[in-house]
Parts: structure tokens; sequence; C-alpha cells
């Protein structure tokens, strides 16, 4: 697959002009944070003095210890027994798989290109910073896209090793090795994501000079949402064309799941990766790092003026993070041996129990040790209560990252009773019912989720008036000490974040390992029993086999539902921690203009500017709910066009008479997935990008409106989406797996369901959160070079640009539907 011809121009052209705006008056915002010396920090532990960088280096190691076992475990599952029939499978998988990866990368670099000028402009005309000092911010943002692309690539490939062990292991008739497999890679990758974001945050901090870390953490954070953003969306394109174009022929055609002869399924199980391995990494690689970039920033802007304490916050931050790798790790040896200890031998189980019980076990062990840590390094003779207040507050989210999936369960598991509902209504309405009770179980279930977020945001809000915590706040910004509150529940949510990745990692490879069972034709082989006897030491059972697969299918479509509401929720609550340094300039702003005695001048005090009467702020939140609304359809559409070529090519060069398709064919399908993908994501792409830079040219409050309803309306409309997706999905896992009712008319009515909620949950919803985190990033650039020119007496320059840029993005809206939909012609 090619890019446009003209593309590269464009962009080139765009970042040429976008460089080119703007005024030369410097100003020191968010984005030009100066951290304190942390060397002067030290820690009183149990009656020892330990300096701040000792801890930091220290955490260091930790970060080792995870990648080496992170890398162990990647040799070990590719160390495990497989039939030569599944490994070759798999390898055909990784090779379209690694394919992709190489698109995507083009893309990323080309897109980088518009970020780069920006920031090369910022920090280079307006800041006048040194060449030297530009060049290390712009490689920490392309360290950034490294970051999520390498944690993406060892995803995939952990992954495409891990699915045809599964498959393999399953034929030993118990179902434990087959569920395990996938529970330890998805461990693998969780770990190593997370300590390869820390090593590089820690690095940053301790080996930079303090004044230039500031700017390079927002680089790094604006490099690591870019490359969420292009992988989160474009792997939630193609996975949704390819499997939609490939459910679709089981009714079309009355296939089986994963029929060899359906030229779909290798682009489907390359989608699997795609969208469900490549996406999420990418996407948790970025959470984890934006959130405690916004904490660094928040810290560093409040407290300039009392860096001890500031260094110190920032160290706790850290250490918390340090620790919860080795939580983690622990968490996970003791849910492993409990499990083989009751599981291992046993014919029968429920598959979710291991994943929801590993899930509880971090989540209590990572609690326990966040008070116990807070206890040591906040001494309450020294600082009071504030060691059990900031606990509590962190524990918020750390309860959340557990208590979220079992409210996600309760609407997308195999036995939940709104899933059940679903194929209830199916039963006797069809397709017609069962896509309407799923939007009933979406519905609900953004109401629950929602309260219970705002619950555990409540009583971070009531613990941040706390005597102990205010007093750490300077008195003139005491009314943001509750935002300091929010950020460290987004902060809490990810405390536990190498399960909440390893228990989404793991639904893509038991997805897999259902369709490389069918794939190999393992059954079909001649003498495979007496061969796998003589080879491996075991008979195999293959009808248990593919029952056991089809069950840890249904456990991995729940599981990679409860991780989305977990990123999205960081999002939310993140972003009002982000919003903080743009309050803050513009509050500025207001200070310099009184001082200057000017009167009626563009700033405003910022609680008056911000009030929910003030024009400004009512139309950004209408702007930022329909962009929203925008996106979700765009994404929809680059799915729906896509799976409509798809399914035109599949009917027209399917072979019914025919073993397996051909791999022209299975490559022809994969490169229109790829196609459509970056389509869809090049037009999405470039609006939400000139909107943030638009927008904050024709008023900054205006701005924080529409960041403010992004992330508001984006929960709630993500929650929805992922939720109604999952029920639909496990729906149909309960009609071909409890009710072994495949080929039937409610199994083609729960297909529609099922095709219908496939962009909900794996496309549109798992992208709003890093297009929520990469618009308020790159947002606080915007604004402060919007603010640059007015104070430079540029206003109406700066409100030609911003309709200039608002002009492009409304191009890109209009090619979003009209130069993706199908043709009036089309046959």
């Amino acid at each position: 697959m090619r890019f446009p011809s003209n593309w590269s121009r464009r962009a080139l052209g765009l970042a040429g002009v976008l460089a080119s705006t703007c005024g030369t008056t410097a100003l020191a915002g968010e984005a030009d944070i100066n951290l304190p010396d942390l060397q002067a920090v030290t820690f009183n532990i149990l009656g020892t003095p330990v300096n701040g960088m000792a801890l930091l280096y220290g955490g260091l190691v930790v970060c080792v210890i995870g990648l080496i076992f992170g890398l162990i475990q990647y040799f070990q599952t590719k160390a495990m027994p497989v039939h030569e029939c599944m490994s070759s499978v798999s390898q055909t998988i990784w090779e379209t798989c690694k394919t992709y990866l190489f698109q995507q990368g083009k893309l990323l670099a080309i897109l980088w290109v518009l970020v780069g000028a920006c920031m090369l402009y910022y920090f280079g005309a307006l800041q006048k910073k040194p060449a030297i000092d530009i060049l290390i911010i712009l490689a920490c943002s392309i360290l950034g896209i490294l970051g999520s692309y390498g944690v993406a690539w060892f995803g995939i490939r952990i992954n495409t090793r891990a699915n045809s062990r599964s498959a393999f292991a399953a034929l030993r008739g118990t179902p434990w090795m087959a569920l395990a497999i996938p529970m330890k890679s998805g461990m693998s990758v969780g770990l190593l994501l997370v300590s390869v974001e820390l090593f590089f945050m820690i690095c940053i901090l301790a080996f930079l000079p303090k004044h230039l870390a500031g700017s390079c953490f927002i680089g790094f954070a604006i490099g690591e949402s870019l490359g969420a953003s292009v992988l989160r969306i474009c792997g939630g394109i193609f996975t949704k064309i390819a499997d939609i174009g490939s459910d679709l022929m089981k009714i079309v055609f009355k296939l089986p799941e994963d029929d060899p002869k359906n030229p779909g399924v290798i682009a489907d199980c390359t989608g699997d990766n795609a969208g469900d391995s490549v996406g999420p990494t990418a996407d948790g690689f970025e959470t984890y790092g934006v959130t405690g970039v916004a904490l660094i920033a928040f810290l560093a802007l409040a407290l300039v003026a009392n860096p001890v304490m500031c260094g110190t916050l920032i160290i706790w931050i850290f250490a918390m993070r340090i620790l919860m790798i080795l939580t983690s790790l622990v968490a996970y040896g003791i849910n492993s041996k409990l499990c083989e200890a009751k599981f291992a031998a046993a014919q029968e189980f429920d598959a979710e129990k291991p994943l929801t019980q590993l899930i509880w076990i971090t989540s209590l062990i990572s609690v326990a040790v966040t008070f116990a840590a807070s206890f040591l390094l906040l001494p309450a003779v020294t600082y009071g209560s504030l060691w059990w207040v900031l606990s509590v507050i962190i524990s918020c989210g750390t309860l959340a990252g557990a208590l979220i999936p079992e409210f996600t369960k309760a609407f997308t598991s195999t036995n939940s009773r709104h899933v059940k509902e679903v194929v209830i209504s199916a039963k006797q309405g069809g397709a017609s019912l069962d896509i309407l009770s799923g939007f009933v179980a979406g519905n609900f279930s953004a109401f629950w989720e929602g309260l219970l977020i705002m619950v555990l945001m409540l009583v971070s809000y009531l613990l941040s008036l706390h005597t102990d915590l205010l007093a750490i706040m300077p008195a003139n910004l005491a009314f943001a000490t509750p935002i300091f509150a929010f950020g460290l529940v987004a902060f809490g949510f990810l405390g536990m974040g190498p399960v909440t990745i390893a228990v989404d990692s793991f639904g893509p490879v038991s997805d897999n390992a259902q369709s490389v069972y069918e794939l190999s034709q393992i059954e079909s082989r001649p003498g495979i029993k007496d061969e796998i006897k003589r080879l491996f030491g075991f008979e195999p059972d293959f009808e248990k086999a593919k029952l056991c697969l089809e069950k840890n299918d249904g456990a991995g479509n729940t599981f990679k539902a409860t991780a989305k509401p977990v990123l999205i929720g960081t999002a939310v609550v993140g972003a009002t921690t982000m919003i903080f340094g743009i309050i803050l300039l513009l509050q500025s702003m207001y200070d310099a203009q009184v001082a200057s005695g000017l009167t009626g001048g563009p700033f405003r005090p910022i609680i008056d500017a911000l009030s929910i009467v003030q024009p400004e702020i009512i139309m950004g939140l209408l702007m930022g709910g329909a962009v929203i609304y925008w996106f979700t359809g765009a994404s929809t559409q680059a799915v729906v066009t896509g799976a409509y070529r798809a399914v035109v090519y599949i009917k027209e060069h399917i072979k019914l008479d025919s073993k397996t398709a051909s791999i022209k064919d299975s490559k022809e399908v994969v490169k229109i997935c790829t196609i459509y993908a970056q389509k869809g994501m090049i037009n999405i792409f470039v609006t939400i990008f000139c909107l943030a830079l638009a927008l904050p040219f024709f008023n900054a409050y205006f701005f924080i409106g529409y960041l403010i309803a992004i992330a508001f309306f984006g929960l709630f409309q993500a929650i929805f989406m992922a939720n109604a997706g999952g029920a639909w999905d496990n729906a149909k896992k309960i009609v071909e797996v409890d009710l072994q009712m495949k080929g039937t008319e409610l199994h083609a009515a729960s297909v529609v369901g099922d095709t219908v909620g496939d962009p909900f949950k794996d496309t549109s919803s798992v992208a709003m959160n890093p297009v929520i985190k990469f618009t308020t990033l790159f947002g606080l650039l915007a604004v402060e070079i919007a603010v640059t020119m007015q104070k430079a007496g540029m206003a109406k320059t700066s409100l030609a640009i911003g309709a200039a840029l608002l002009l492009v993005a409304l191009v890109f809206v209009y090619r979003s539907f009209y130069c993706m939909r199908i043709p009036e012609d089309s046959k």
C-alpha cells in the first residue's frame, strides 16, 4: 500500500505555514516548566536519610527487572510446544502484522512533521532556546513515538507466538494451560510497557538539566500521544473492516467460524493484533506517561515558590509507580500459584475467574503498598496527615482499576443478565431486537460507570479540602487543590497498569488462538493423533479443545471491554490536571494586564472567565460535543466503506470448492483494510490537529470549554459504545458456545448485532482516549502561541490564522464522509 503521492508535500506545506505564523514574544507556560533541584530532596526513612535521586536510580533498577521479566516471559512462551501446522499459521499472521506495522511507521513519520514544526517554532522562535536544547526536546518527542511504536511491536510479536501455543495447549483436553499462556504473554506486555515508559521518564528527570526536563517531558508526552492516536485509530479501523468482512461471510455463504477458504480470515487475524494488541499497547504506554507528565507539570507550576515540597511530591509520585511494578509482579506470581493449584487438573471452570482474581489481588496489594510507602516517605512528624490523605486519593484510582472491570462485566460478560437479554431478544425479534437490547446495555453501563467515577472523584475532592493538603498550595491557588486530587485519581487508575494491560492483551491472543486452530486444519491431517502422541507425549482431544478455545475467546471479549473504560477514565480525570496549565497561563496574562494599568484588555480573572454564564464557555462546550459526534461518525464511516470493499472483493473471489483461500486473495483483503484505515486516519488526524491549533486563536477561554466538552462527551460516548459492542459480541458467543446454534437464524441475528458492535467497541470508543489526550497536550502549545500573538498586538493576525486552520479542518471533516462514502454506482 502506498501513500497518496501528494500527501507528503501537503504535510510539509501545512507544517511550513504553521511554522511561519505567530508572534515573537516568548512566554513561560506549561510547555516550558522548570523542575526543582531533586538533589536537594531528602527523605528520612526509618531514621536513615535517603536522597531523592537515589530513589530514582533504584527505580531504574526496578524498571530493568520488569524489562527482563517481560523478555523472559517472551522466550518462555516461544519455547512452549506447538505443532508445525499451527506455528506456520502464526508466522503468516505475524508477517502480515509486520507489513502493517511498517506502513504505520511511515505514516507516523509524516504526521510527526506537522507536530515537530509547531514544536520547533514554539521552542525556537518564541522561547528562543539554544539549538541543542531544541534538538533534545524534538528527540524526546521522537522517543515518545518510538516508545509507543516499540512496545506495540513487542506486544504483537509475543501475541503471535502465544496464539499458536495456546491453541496447541488446548488439545490436551484440560483448559488451564490454554488460558495460562495468554495470561503469561499479557503480563509480559504489561510489565515491559510500564517498565520502558517509566525508564524513559526517570532518565529525562534524572539526567537532563532541570531547566530542560520540563520541556522534554511535554515533548515526550506529545510524541507518545501522537503514536497512540495513529496506532489506535488506524488499528481500530483496520480490525473492524477485516472482522465485519469475514463475519458477514458466515451469513452469505453459511461458512463456519474462521473457515480457511474465507479470504478475510487472515486479515481478521491481523486485525485482532492491529486493533486489539497494537492499539491498546500504544494507548496504555501513552496513558501511563501522560498522566505522570500532567502531575509533574501541575506541581512544577503550582509549587514554583516551594521547590523542596515540589521535588518531594515528584519523587513520591515516581516511587509509587516504581513500587507498582513490583506489586504487579508479586500479584501475578501469587495468582499463578493459586490458579495452578486450583485449575491445573480441572476439566472445566469459568475462564473469567483467574483474570478477575488477578485484578483484585493486584489492586489490594497495591493499595496496601501505597499506604506503607507513603507512611515512610511522608512521615507524620513532618507532614502531618498528608501521607494517608494522598494514599486514600490515589487508592480511589487504584480501586477504580478493579471496580470498573466489575461494573463492565455486568454489561458485557457471558454471565451478564444484560448479555443474556440480548440473546433472548434476538430469539424472537431477530437482529432488530438484538441491536436494540445492546443499546440498552450500553446506555445503562454509561450511567453506572459514570456514577462510579463521579463518586471516586467526590471522595478525592472531599479529601483535597484537608488542611494538611491545602497547606502545601499557595493561598492564591487554593482552588487548584481538587484539580491535583483529580490528577492523582487518574494516576491511581494506572497504579496496577501492568495487570490492566495484561488482561486486555489476553483478548487478542485468545481470539487468535481459536482462528489458528481452524486455519491449521489440524484435525484433517492424516495420522495426526499418532503424530502428536509420538512427538509431544499426549493424545489430543479435538472437541474439548474447540470448546475450551471458544470459552477463552468469550473471556477475552469481556476483559478487552473492561480495560477500555479504565483508559478513557484516565483521559477525562487527567485532562482536568493538564488544563490547569492553560488556566495558570491565562491568569498570569490577566495579572500582567492589571499591572500595566490596561483596562478592558483581552484577559479576565480566571474564575470569572470560566463561569458557566460566559458565552465563550457555553460555545466551547457545544463545539467539543460536536467534534466527538463527528469523530464517531468519521471513524465508523471508514469502517463501513472499507468493509463494503472487503465484502465485495471476498464475494467475488471466494472459492467455495477450495480448502483454503489463496495467499493472493488474503493479501488483497489486508491491502483493502490498510488503505481505508490510513485514509480514515489522515482525515481524522488532520481535523483534530487543525482544530487544536485553530480554536485557541479565536479565544482561549472558548478552547478550555472545548477541552472540557471533548473529555466529558467522550467519556460517556466511549463507555456506551464500548459496552454495547461488548454485549453484542458476547451475545454471539453465548449462541455459538452455550447454545451450540451456529448456522441458525438466531446465530445470523447475533452476527448482525456483533457487526454493529464491532466499530462501536474497537474503533470509535477506544480511540477517544488518545484523541482527548493529544488535543489537550498539543493545545497547551497552541494556547501559548495564540496568547503570545495577542500580547504582541497581533489579534487580527491571530483570528486570520485561526480561520484558515478552521477552514482546513472543515475541509477534512467534509472529506471524512464525502470522500470516503460508497459510490452510488457501485455494484
